[in-house]
């Protein structure tokens, strides 16, 4: 049966959700954006501190919706003993205590779950605790004021991403995690094996493959990066991107690195000019960062660590030629380091670079291609480049990278990397329709560390994962 809403009343829509709200309880969000002043409403939330009086007991309440704390008063002789971090359901009349405060005259209080810090619970009201303390307790983060409102910030991040791409015209793909090739080269993938070592066995037994090809005949890994799928979606789709997990197994536990993390990653059919790419890349940082700022200002402010200037919003991006970023690293009387023309950049180097760019995101593109991947396209100019970019911003470097993809089916044969990775698949894009193409990746957690001007990566991802550490 096929059901018709376009004749229902708009009318009886909003009745049948005011209803709604009416008969449960109501996001403190919404209590600061719509009027119920007068009304009797319900709220559930965690204390975030308590005031007891002789005759009032204050209480701030918060449900994670937004940043603010909502305000209950109550009969101290009438409420059970409530403490900080306790879960409550609490019903009353909302009422304006001041222009800019709202105050909810709780008249039933229900404790959902009780919170003793002598118990364990390792956060003491009105007390500040470092980012590396709170780090240890990963289940009881999301309670933090500062590590909240990331979590919105990330959520609204997300949500202008895909809304981005899809006023663009791109189409959302989910790629795979396990996956037969390592599309970087190297060599940094974790392996994939069944667990049932009982099963394992008799399969090993009953073929000839290694404990890794066994169940998919293969070696399978998680993967690094999910550009070869793009690239093959995107030979019918014109234009593709994802946002999904990324694995990298490198023995780093250094601020910048992360064993498990989120990658944006697009690609563009009939793309032959670098500067293409590069201009997705701003506009996307332009208007999603517009619209955290517009979205979630507050949130903003209590999660970042130091003062992130956002005049770079209003400028075009400067763009550098490897050659021209390494003439800058060379001359010693701008940068005082070791620098030698051909050499990779490292983050030092980057972060000198936007430095000497006035701290606005830069591009350095035409990169010598034996610094780059297989896959990349060679410079028409000159063979011994690619055209590739990297997007240097403030606090974390390297944010995105991207490149023209090669297209010419014999010269990519004789690239392609002989490591026991099946990649025939990837050679037929270039010889059924093939056209030219591009795209970039963007490190998530990167661009939330650059915005929020945070220093630990792991301050930036809800569940951290990194050599040694995977806890929960």
């Amino acid at each position: 049966m096929i059901y018709k809403f376009k004749n229902l009343n708009s009318k009886i829509i909003c009745r049948l959700y005011s209803s709604a709200q009416n008969n449960g309880h109501i996001a403190i969000s919404n209590i600061f954006k719509s009027n119920y002043l007068g009304e009797k409403i319900q709220i559930k939330g965690w204390i975030k501190s308590v005031r007891k009086m002789k005759q009032n007991t204050f209480l701030d309440v918060n449900d994670g919706s937004c940043s603010k704390n909502l305000q209950i008063v109550t009969n101290t002789a009438t409420i059970p003993s409530l403490r900080s971090g306790s879960s409550i359901i609490a019903s009353g009349i909302l009422q304006q205590l001041r222009k800019d405060q709202l105050e909810l005259h709780g008249d039933h209080i229900e404790i959902c779950g009780d919170c003793n810090v002598e118990e364990g619970y390792p956060f003491a009201p009105r007390k500040a605790y470092s980012s590396d303390y709170i780090r240890q307790y990963l289940q009881f983060r999301p309670r933090t004021t500062r590590f909240s409102s990331l979590l919105r910030v990330r959520d609204t991040a997300t949500m202008a991403l895909h809304n981005f791409f899809h006023d663009e015209g791109y189409i959302h793909i989910h790629t795979p995690i396990l996956t037969s090739n390592d599309c970087e080269g190297a060599g940094e993938t974790f392996t994939v094996i069944r667990d049932n070592r009982e099963t394992l066995k008799s399969m090993t037994k009953s073929s000839s493959s290694s404990p890794e090809e066994t169940y998919f005949n293969t070696k399978t890994f998680l993967t690094v990066s999910a550009q070869l799928h793009l690239e093959a979606a995107v030979h019918g789709l014109s234009k593709v991107y994802t946002l999904g997990p990324t694995f990298r197994a490198e023995n780093s536990k250094s601020r910048l690195h992360l064993s498990e993390f989120y990658m944006l990653e697009a690609e563009c059919a009939f793309v032959n000019k670098i500067e293409e790419i590069m201009e997705m890349v701003e506009k996307l940082l332009k208007n999603v960062t517009a619209r955290i700022l517009d979205e979630r200002e507050d949130d903003l402010k209590r999660s970042s660590e130091t003062f992130v200037d956002f005049r770079w919003l209003d400028k075009p991006f400067v763009v550098l030629t490897y050659d021209e970023a390494s003439r800058i690293l060379q001359d010693k009387t701008k940068f005082q380091g070791e620098f030698r023309d051909g050499a990779s950049l490292n983050k030092e180097h980057e972060k000198f670079l936007v430095k000497y760019c006035g701290e606005t995101p830069t591009f350095v593109i035409n990169w010598p291609k034996t610094l780059k991947p297989f896959y990349m396209k060679e410079c028409v100019e000159d063979e011994s480049l690619v055209a590739a970019l990297d997007l240097l911003v403030s606090n974390v470097g390297e944010l995105a990278g991207g490149s023209l993809r090669d297209d010419n089916y014999d010269g990519l044969k004789v690239k392609l990397p002989h490591r026991g990775v099946e990649l025939d698949w990837y050679l037929d894009l270039r010889k059924f329709g093939s056209t030219a193409s591009g795209g970039f990746g963007l490190g998530f957690e990167r661009y939330l560390q650059f915005i929020l001007g945070i220093s630990n990566i792991k301050d930036v991802i809800p569940f951290p994962r990194w050599p040694h550490n995977c806890k929960l």
